[in-house]
């Protein structure tokens, strides 16, 4: 199939409708294909083999849309989504395989319920992503961005209850023409396009611009200007969640759960994603990772002209090796191109605007019901804080599960916090840095192994490793003792970037999450005193770690200790002697 027969506007539209609205009945844990990004592409890909062969569009979009009427997300969803411009006509879907059938069933609906989340599958990147705001943001791209303009003069006029659109459903009251207007055009002042310019691959996507999180967002302004629009691609993937969560007031704010990781069953074979926190919010990392992906494709598509590619080719380009053949424009840098695409303050006014139109979509809402624009500007304000700062301003962790750590050898020492230092290491071996989930995962279980049966360590020595591929992989972690930095290693924390950088850095990613992301959200974690010192290997220890290019860049870091002179590899005889306490023999150094 050519890109010049696929027709996009019409029949992407109603196999995006039928992927977000199919078998919704289903109970979870009834698909039966793994939970993979993969799975999700090959039933994309089979119903776009499917549907120029027939009338789907719109027909199809709006036989989805009834289907799924029940929906909690169904008033917002199909105002926003073009529901009340659909026909409701009768229309069975193109069929799918058993198989694809019930994995769609699967993971059409996002939920936490008893410390499982439903409806994720595992991507490529190692990552897991939500498909509900994912295909959202997709269908709100192809809509060209609608703008819904909120004519909000006077807080105190009540919605027009009299005003149903026949999409809503007779139980849901809509809103009066004079409340709401619907446009459609180019909203880069309400979204500006997103930043991919974080790799050191020379590739960039079109019309990107740097950017780096604003979490200055302000404190609540009682007297901060009422939104008069929103833009439909950032409410239904991102503003929504966002302000739901923050409804039931401030005693959330400071515990909000936000972005909380999980294990799945097996890696190979994904069925069940258990949370790592039992007690967390709807808003986990994998609904955020699908609300990004969600607003980061939604917008190129929104700017990429006619004939888009079909959407199995876009997903596997996103969470392969770029779009485009851009790296900087994948999955794997979602956080960073996430925080160009609008700024704090932007993103206050579109959690603000939804909270809005959710009031009077849904005013029976129970966390909605008889709350000023004062409140919901104090809400909009502290959720959007929270997102910039405790998961865009943040590194993606991935879990010791994730890359297959074997479990600890003995009984781990707790770190008394906060620590004072971060110590930075190179790996040298192994050399080559790794810039795939795959060769990542790999390279920290190789470590792993050789730490424990060759050096009799307990675990991996560091607390964490950065790779090239735009991950963190979580070592000992936040709150163990590690093995890395002799006679220090209850100080601080001991950071490795894998690689050999003797004679050359790393990439701008791994660089900018070790010198930035990491210590910024220990500081705001309580983990790292903010006056910490940065010291390289071999400040402390004789060795030429971290390599010669990457410890004279470090000596123009912030927080670098120039005061603390490095000791070099000649020196180690005169301390061959003096060897640490046997009770500490576990923590010695690594190189």
């Amino acid at each position: 199939m050519s890109f010049g027969n696929w027709k996009p506007t019409v029949v992407v539209q109603g196999i995006l409708w039928i992927l977000y609205g199919l078998l919704l009945q289903p109970e979870p844990g009834t698909a039966t294909l793994p939970l993979l990004m993969d799975s999700v592409i090959q039933a994309l890909a089979e119903l776009e083999q499917k549907a120029p062969a027939t009338e789907a569009g719109h027909s199809a979009a709006a036989w989805l849309l009834t289907a799924q009427g029940s929906g909690t997300h169904s008033p917002l969803y199909h105002f926003l989504l073009e529901g009340k411009s659909l026909n409701t006509t009768e229309l069975d879907p193109p069929s799918l395989s058993p198989e694809l059938r019930g994995l769609m069933g699967e993971v059409a609906r996002h939920s936490v319920q008893d410390g499982k989340e439903y409806g994720v599958v595992l991507a490529p990147d190692g990552s897991t992503v939500a498909v509900e705001p994912l295909l959202a943001g997709l269908w709100a791209g192809l809509q060209g961005h609608r703008i819904v303009n909120l004519s909000l003069e006077s807080t105190a006029t009540p919605p027009d209850a009299g005003v149903t659109f026949p999409d809503l459903g007779p139980t849901s009251p809509g809103l009066s023409d004079a409340s709401l207007d619907v446009t459609s055009g180019d909203v880069r002042a309400v979204s500006p396009n997103v930043s991919t310019k974080d790799t050191d691959v020379g590739a960039t996507s079109p019309e990107v611009r740097p950017g780096s999180p604003d979490v200055q967002a302000s404190s609540p302004d009682t007297k901060a200007k009422l939104p008069t629009a929103v833009d439909s691609l950032l409410v239904v993937t991102l503003a929504r969640g966002l302000g739901l969560n923050f409804l039931q007031g401030p005693q959330t704010w400071n515990h909000s759960g936000l972005g909380t990781e999980g294990c799945w069953d097996q890696l190979s074979v994904p069925r069940t994603f258990m949370l790592l926190d039992p007690e967390a919010s709807p808003l986990t990392t994998a609904f955020l990772n699908g609300a990004l992906d969600g607003a980061l494709l939604g917008d190129y598509l929104s700017r990429t002209p006619e004939p888009r590619p079909p959407l199995s080719h876009l997903l596997s380009q996103y969470y392969g090796a770029g779009i485009a053949g851009d790296p900087g424009f994948r999955s794997n840098f979602r956080r960073h191109n996430g925080a160009a695409l609008t700024s704090a303050p932007s993103l206050t006014q579109q959690v603000w605007g939804a909270l809005i139109l959710l009031q009077r979509l849904e005013p029976a809402h129970p966390h909605l019901q008889g709350m000023s624009q004062e409140e919901l500007a104090q809400v909009a304000t502290h959720a959007t804080k929270e997102f910039t700062e405790a998961f865009l301003g943040c590194p993606a962790i991935h879990p010791r599960c994730r890359w297959g750590a074997a479990p600890y050898q003995g009984r781990p020492t707790l770190l008394k916090l906060p620590l004072g230092f971060l110590y930075v290491h190179h790996t040298y071996l192994p050399a080559p840095p790794c810039t795939n989930f795959e060769s990542c995962a790999a390279d920290m279980r190789s470590m792993q192994r050789f730490h424990q049966q060759t050096r009799g360590w307990s675990d991996i020595g560091y607390s964490f490793v950065v790779g090239s591929d735009g991950y963190v992989y979580e070592g000992r972690g936040w709150h163990w003792v590690g093995a890395h930095t002799l006679g220090h290693n209850s100080r601080g924390f001991g950071v490795a970037l894998i690689g050999n950088y003797t004679a050359v850095l790393p990439s701008e990613a791994a660089l900018r999450a070790v010198r930035d992301e990491l210590p910024r959200c220990a500081i705001r974690a309580g983990l790292l005193r903010p006056d910490y010192a940065l010291l390289g290997h071999r400040q402390l220890v004789p060795t030429e770690c971290p390599g010669d290019l990457l410890f004279n860049l470090l000596r123009t870091w912030p927080h670098f200790d120039k005061n603390v002179k490095p000791r070099t590899a000649r020196r180690a005889s005169s301390r061959s002697k003096r060897r640490p306490p046997p009770t500490i023999l576990l923590s010695t150094d690594l190189q």
